[in-house]
């Protein structure tokens, strides 16, 4: 069903205020492997390959990093909304659980790709960009752990792993269901009674983890005693940028000097990208990023991130980069993603509203007709009574709506038909082909025993 509002109903004239950049008629230079940090050693790879897909980093041993970030899923999951821990299956056949094991809610925002992460311009993390390099904290990072973080994690995808196992609704459970949940909800995070020390004492338990990490560390990690979990955190985001560097598409090689490597109609469509469609103005850069935060009017569904301010008091809303910096002219941005491989990594958005391209490629053309048309039934993420009660508070409340409108930077755009087909085509161009079978980046077991990703 569609959304019974319209723009009488809202009295509203407003559209974007704010055009938030104007593209040049240009392309990138070409991705080199200067864009990223030197290469980890296999044996580093190898173990942030297990550590990635291995249950015993969750709470309770029912779900790993790759649940919601997994090869077979575009290195997302698939849904518009994860369901984290407690959850049942993988991908798009997963749901909510039942009984007591039943989710406490979904995860409010969209699990977002890892493709290229690994690169050096990658210095902020998450949708509000709430980790970032800042050399001014002991830790090197400015981070939700405060001084908390540890020292010694190799960069931001790096510190970016230490936290879904300290969310209660993604990784660690709920208080009273196991020490490390405990641990969460009382904002111990550090010590050998903190969420990060407790795991790691389970890695130590472990003999074939012990030389993992020895073969990972040589000369660091001498016996099990000297595995802590910014060393799991490292050995992960070595895995990541390595497995999910994806800088080998047609667009790619059309940079490096191959003039065929487009179709007529995908060079209609980079022209139509950089020049009058404006995506280049926010899709910047080799890729394809400003690394900024803009509010372009994205549908807000599910459980919100309980942020409250005059108007708003049952926490359904996501003020996105606003809770991050206090300053409420940021209210709604989020940040700009990357768009290698963007075919595959469906849905779209901080919170998945879109389910495919072609439909968010639509919002960004027309922001304020895209979110009054916004159409609450295909939204892809499994139903169940009491959570759909919470995930469409925000897309049923006009005034709400207003709120969002107003804060809009992005200008309408007018293609016609065949231009947005052109577009659409450039878009696919930029899928790296070696990831359209990414099975090569799932192993057969885990050192726990336990089974793979569900």
């Amino acid at each position: 069903m569609k959304l019974s509002l319209t723009k009488v109903c809202l009295g509203l004239t407003i559209y974007a205020t704010t055009v938030v950049a104007q593209a040049g008629n240009y392309e990138p230079l070409p991705v080199t492997d200067n864009d990223y940090y030197p290469a980890p050693s296999s044996a580093k790879v190898e173990l942030g390959k297990v550590l990635f897909y291995d249950k015993i980093l969750s709470g309770n041993g029912n779900i790993s990093c790759a649940t919601c970030h997994h090869s077979l899923t575009g290195t997302g999951d698939g849904l518009a909304l994860p369901v984290g821990e407690g959850g049942k299956g993988l991908g798009v056949t997963r749901d909510t659980g039942s009984g007591s094991d039943a989710v406490h809610e979904r995860v409010p925002r969209n699990a977002p790709h890892i493709f290229n992460l690994g690169a050096k311009e990658f210095a902020v993390m998450f949708h509000d960009g709430r980790v970032t390099i800042d050399n001014s904290h002991p830790s090197g990072f400015t981070s939700p752990a405060g001084e908390q973080l540890p020292l010694g994690l190799d960069n931001p995808l790096a510190v970016q792993a230490m936290f879904p196992v300290t969310s209660a609704t993604e990784m660690a459970g709920q208080a009273s269901e196991n020490p490390v949940a405990d641990a969460a909800a009382g904002g111990i995070l550090a010590g050998e009674n903190g969420v990060w020390g407790l795991l790691a004492q389970r890695l130590r338990a472990i003999p074939e983890y012990v030389a993992m990490f020895q073969a990972a560390y040589p000369g660091q990690i001498n016996t099990a005693n000297d595995i802590q979990f910014k060393d799991a955190a490292n050995a992960i985001a070595a895995f990541e940028a390595t497995a999910w560097r994806a800088d080998n598409s047609r667009f790619d090689q059309y940079l490096r000097g191959d003039n065929w490597a487009l179709s007529t109609n995908e060079e209609r469509g980079m022209k139509l990208f950089y020049g009058k469609a404006n995506c280049g103005g926010c899709h910047s850069g080799k890729f394809q990023t400003d690394q900024g935060f803009h509010a372009i009017a994205m549908p807000q569904i599910g459980p919100g991130k309980g942020h409250n301010s005059d108007g708003y008091d049952d926490g359904r809303e996501d003020f996105g980069r606003e809770a991050v910096t206090g300053n409420v002219n940021d209210r709604f941005r989020f940040r700009t993603p990357t768009l290698r491989n963007v075919a595959l990594t469906a849905p779209y958005g901080h919170a998945g509203a879109y389910d495919s391209l072609e439909a968010v490629v639509r919002h960004h053309l027309s922001p304020v007709d895209s979110l009054f048309d916004y159409d609450i039934s295909k939204v892809r993420m499994p139903s169940r009574a009491d959570l759909d009660e919470q995930d469409f508070v925000v897309m049923n409340d006009a005034w709400r709506i207003e709120q969002i409108i107003q804060r809009n930077e992005l200008a309408s755009v007018d293609l016609d038909d065949e231009e947005f087909a052109q577009l659409i085509s450039f878009l696919h161009a930029l899928t790296d082909s070696s990831f359209l079978d990414d099975r090569r980046n799932v192993p057969s077991s885990v050192p726990s025993g336990m089974t793979l990703a569900e």
